[in-house]
C-alpha cells in the first residue's frame, strides 16, 4: 500500500511527497510500515529517522489520512529541512532489530539504486542508533547521533567501516544526555562532533521544544548535518 499525501508548510507552499509505505518485510511476510518523505526519487540521500522518547512511531491510515505518533519530534518535525531534490526521509518506529532495519535498508535499496543510506536518531533514539553500531557498520553509509544518551560517550565509533557524527546543543539540560558524554566520544575515540547554540528553551529539558530538541535551530542543525552528510560520496 503506497497511499500518496502531501506534505504542506504553513506558508501553504506544496514542499513534497508523503506515503506510508508497506513493501518492507519481515522473512515471514509481516510488514514494517514506515512513512516515505520525498521531493524527487531520485536522491542520492535516504536518511532513516528514530525518534526520541518511547520510539514508537506507529503510522497507519485511519479512513484515507495517515496517523503517527510523535510529530513534535525534533527529528519528525524537521523533516520538512531535510527533504530536497537530493535527500529523502523514511520515519519509522526505533529499534535494536538487526532484521528490523535490514528490512527497511533492502527496500529502500529496491526502491533507490544507489542511494547512499544514513540512520539518524534523536536522544532515546540513539540508544538504537548506538546498539546498531556494530551490525551497520558495512551496510549503511553512516549514523548521525543526535542528543545523544549518555552511553555515547564510550561509543567507539572509528571501529567502523562507516561514518559516524554526533550533535549536541551546548546547553542541552536534559540529564540523560549531557553535553559532556558527547565531547567525551569526540575526544576519546575521534568521532565527528557539532554543537550547536541558539533557539528557545521552553518546558521540561528532556522533552522536544526545549534546546534538547534544538527548538528554534532545526533548519540550522539540519543543514549542518546535511552538509556532513554530502562531504563524502567515497562510501
Amino acid at each position: 500500500m503506497c497511499l500518496a499525501l502531501m506534505l504542506i508548510l504553513t506558508t501553504g507552499v506544496c514542499l513534497a511527497g508523503e506515503e506510508l509505505i508497506t513493501t518492507a518485510q519481515y522473512k515471514n511476510g509481516k510488514v514494517i510500515p514506515y512513512i516515505l518523505n520525498y521531493q524527487d526519487l531520485s536522491p542520492q540521500y535516504a536518511i532513516i529517522l528514530f525518534p526520541g522518547g518511547n520510539g514508537y512511531v506507529n503510522p497507519h491510515m485511519e479512513g484515507d489520512k495517515l496517523v503517527y505518533n510523535l510529530e513534535k519530534n525534533f527529528l519528525l518535525r524537521s523533516r520538512k529541512f531535510i527533504v530536497d531534490d537530493e535527500f529523502v526521509t523514511v520515519t519509522t518506529d526505533s529499534s535494536d532489530s538487526p532484521d528490523r532495519i535490514q528490512a527497511i535498508i533492502d527496500d529502500l535499496k529496491r526502491r533507490f539504486s544507489g542511494v547512499q543510506i544514513y540512520l539518524m536518531g534523536t536522544s532515546n533514539g540513539t540508544i538504537s542508533t548506538i546498539a546498531l553500531g556494530e551490525y551497520l557498520s558495512d551496510k549503511i553509509a553512516g549514523e548521525i547521533h543526535t542528543s545523544s544518551r549518555a552511553s555515547i560517550a564510550s561509543f567507539d565509533a572509528k571501529k567502523y567501516m562507516n561514518r559516524h557524527l554526533v550533535v549536541h546543543h551546548q546547553f542541552d539540560s536534559c540529564s540523560v544526555t549531557p553535553l559532556y558524554a558527547a565531547k567525551k566520544s569526540h575526544q576519546k575515540y575521534g568521532t565527528d562532533l557539532l554543537i550547536m547554540t541558539g533557539g528557545k528553551d521552553e518546558g521540561n529539558p528532556c522533552q522536544a521544544l526545549s534546546h534538547h530538541g534544538y527548538n528554534g535551530i532545526e533548519r540550522e542543525t539540519i543543514d549542518a548535518i546535511k552538509k556532513w552528510i554530502k562531504q563524502s560520496r567515497n562510501y
